[in-house]
């Protein structure tokens, strides 16, 4: 089946800011489709325009007047007539050369709601050009593309057209894919997306619900199941080496423990090890509620690892969260004869270089650590699993990095990933289809509800007493800001004068504060006391976002809630009610509250779900923001939506897997069809989804 070929860029100005808009070659412009259309087929009177208040309408006369005026404000106006009236165009804010272009005689085709101000009806910043007697009407809608910065929609029409034009039309699904999918010919959905005719329904152009635009999603997601599924495909034909066995370590751990583990956990825990005993490499995410248990798991299946005789590494995105993984695990590991390795920045010289070696040499049987992982000089011997906790704070590259840690170049280290940001089935399924996925769904008995409230910030003192109550009742408090430093604008309380302000009001208490500016030694102070029970009240920034595990904290004050995303909120909410005590999360505000501001507060106040909250944190920001360090050499959907488009995840995600399971089996068809449609959609992008 032939293709088409990117063209080589040209080296132009033109080249340079259409690179800007990610666009180098001809099917790069074809794909670059309208976000909006707008009709030029019509002209009317301005009399007639004059009479039909708040309608867009587009009118043609001869400039009669053009001035700059400074009262009130500088303006541009310019007058245009034609036989029946006149017309003012207002600009208030223009260019120079928009003063040459809008001279007087020059005719101008102008199109905008009519307004009627002062001098009667107006124009506030129209579209238009300047045209000729004769320039004809547009026969189809205009389209308006997504643009930049020195590139205007005339030469974006001008080179969509030309690659329009050039572009080899050849289908990448067969006419009995495009039946049984109900899809119309790629090229004639193109063509019309860009060159809709008058009577093409706008509606269902601009709320993308027209079979052109149906193909275009079809397309879009196929490319991207068939690129992530061929990594999965791909990824099995590597060799890992098998961790079947359930040796003394994990038994021992699993009969040192005061507790027994939740159905979920037991559940989750078979699938890993069900996944590492396999002769190749593991991917799999391990999503669930804060608090849900995720890191007894990651240490059961590092145990099962080290029985093997195999290393494993846990890398986490903060020190203070490595930190509190490091004491944990090792309390539970070191007393059955593991050793375990801590490997962060902070450390001195020396002892990193101690560290180094017992990973080198396999002394170190489980290594936690930060960033630090991923330098050059360091070496695994036996590297047999890695454990990313908090996935999405880190990008591709990163997890890359540590999983080519091991020195046996035959193998590739089994891969755990975790997240405390449940992810939405559709968005699983979309972004994450080279991935198994583990659900924690069911916390661990005993802990107690959070009860959130929503709070002006004008009731502080309220809030200020109701903590003092709460140390007094013998519990701990966080109180957390989002900025160390003042900003005047965004007028916000810094954690250092929230923390001189509630030592001044509670002088009884003893008041920590740690921030992501202190040194690492500095924060771990901080949190060895609050941990302890020495420290009764924490001020903090988001640095304690996650991992923080302090089971007689029982409150939680966000201040500025409104500028936090639901995300954020859900985690640090998540710090208290790890007790039997009742837990309260009060959220702070500023008013008055923007529309998104208040979706997020309402959502958190209505629901301790971490996977409803999610779906919120979806419809609310797109995928492109809630994936976080994903998206980082991601493709991520620009015609797709997720939420309104699930029944084609659903049909893509079988057909892309049917493809490449007949493509494996060397049927040339399936073959033909993969190539083709990733070389369209993934212009060779694909290295990027390697994860």
């Amino acid at each position: 089946m032939p293709v088409e070929l990117p063209s080589p860029p040209a080296k132009s100005k033109l080249a340079a800011n259409l690179a800007k808009l990610g666009l180098y070659s001809d099917i790069d412009l074809v794909l670059h489709l309208p976000m909006r259309y707008v009709d030029e087929t019509q002209l009317i009177t301005i009399q007639r325009a004059g009479s039909l208040g708040g309608e867009m309408v587009q009118v043609e006369g001869l400039v009669t007047a053009c001035e700059v005026q400074y009262k009130p404000r500088r303006q541009l106006l310019v007058t245009i007539a034609d036989d029946s009236s006149q017309l003012v165009l207002r600009f208030l804010h223009f260019y120079g050369n928009q003063i040459t272009q809008l001279a007087v005689g020059n005719r101008v085709r102008a199109r905008a709601e009519i307004r009627h101000g002062f001098f009667g009806p107006e124009m506030v910043h129209p579209e238009y050009k300047v045209v000729n007697e004769n320039t004809p009407l547009p026969v189809q809608l205009t389209p308006i593309y997504p643009s930049g910065v020195g590139i205007s929609q005339t030469t974006l029409r001008r080179v969509i057209s030309a690659a329009l034009q050039r572009i080899n039309w050849q289908d990448t699904l067969t006419p009995e894919l495009r039946d049984r999918f109900k899809l119309v010919e790629f090229d004639n959905a193109v063509k019309l997306l860009h060159n809709p005719s008058v009577s093409t329904d706008m509606f269902s152009l601009e709320n993308r619900s027209h079979a052109a635009w149906r193909r275009m999603k079809f397309d879009e997601l196929l490319a991207q199941q068939l690129s992530l599924q061929r990594a999965q495909f791909s990824r099995r034909r590597k060799s890992a080496p098998s961790l079947a066995g359930v040796g003394k370590h994990t038994t021992a751990f699993l009969r040192s423990l005061p507790f027994a583990l939740t159905c979920a956990q037991q559940r989750v825990l078979e699938e890993i090890r069900t996944d590492i005993g396999a002769t190749y490499p593991m991917q799999r995410l391990l999503q669930g509620d804060v608090g849900c248990g995720k890191t007894i798991v990651a240490a059961l299946a590092a145990t099962q690892a080290i029985d093997n005789g195999y290393q494993a590494t846990l890398m986490a995105p903060t020190e203070i969260l490595a930190d509190q993984h490091f004491r944990k695990i090792a309390g539970w590991l070191e007393p059955l004869g593991i050793s375990v390795v801590w490997l962060t920045g902070s450390l001195k010289k020396k002892e990193k270089q101690n560290a180094r070696d017992q990973i080198e040499s396999g002394t170190a049987q489980l290594v936690i650590g930060t960033h630090a992982l991923l330098q050059d000089n360091v070496k695994f011997a036996r590297l047999g699993l890695v454990i990313v906790d908090e996935q999405h704070r880190f990008g591709v590259d990163q997890r890359l990095t540590l999983r080519n840690k091991g020195n046996d170049l035959n193998f590739t280290p089994h891969q755990l990933m975790m997240s405390a940001t449940p992810i939405p089935r559709t968005l699983a399924m979309t972004y994450y289809a080279d991935l198994e996925i583990s659900v924690i769904d069911e916390l661990p008995p005993g802990r107690s509800p959070i009860m959130t409230r929503v709070i002006d910030q004008e009731r502080r003192s309220e809030v200020i007493n109701r903590v003092g109550a709460a140390a007094a009742d013998g519990r701990q408090i966080y109180w957390v800001c989002p900025l160390i430093e003042e900003s005047e604008a965004l007028q916000l309380q810094t954690a250092t004068d929230t923390h001189s302000m509630l030592q001044e009001a509670l002088p009884e208490l003893k008041i920590g504060l740690v921030h992501g500016r202190m040194k690492p030694a500095e924060k771990q102070t901080v949190m060895a006391d609050f941990i302890s029970g020495t420290t009764q009240l924490l001020v903090a920034t988001t640095v304690i976002e996650v991992g923080v595990d302090v089971p007689n904290a029982s409150l939680m004050v966000i201040e500025h809630a409104e500028r936090f995303g639901l995300s954020q909120l859900h985690q640090l909410r998540g710090r208290v009610g790890r007790g039997t005590a009742a837990s309260v999360c009060l959220l702070l505000f500023q008013a008055p509250l923007g529309g998104i501001a208040r979706q997020r507060l309402m959502t958190m106040r209505s629901s301790t779900d971490g996977f409803e909250i999610a779906r919120k944190d979806l419809e609310i920001r797109g995928p492109g923001e809630f994936l976080g360090a994903r998206q980082a050499g991601q493709a991520m959907l620009r015609f797709a939506d997720l939420e309104t488009d699930q029944e084609l995840v659903e049909q893509v995600r079988g057909l892309a897997q049917k493809l490449l399971e007949d493509a494996t089996h060397n049927l040339p068809e399936a073959s033909e069809i993969v190539e083709a449609h990733l070389l369209r959609w993934m212009n060779r992008k694909e290295e990027y989804l390697r994860v």
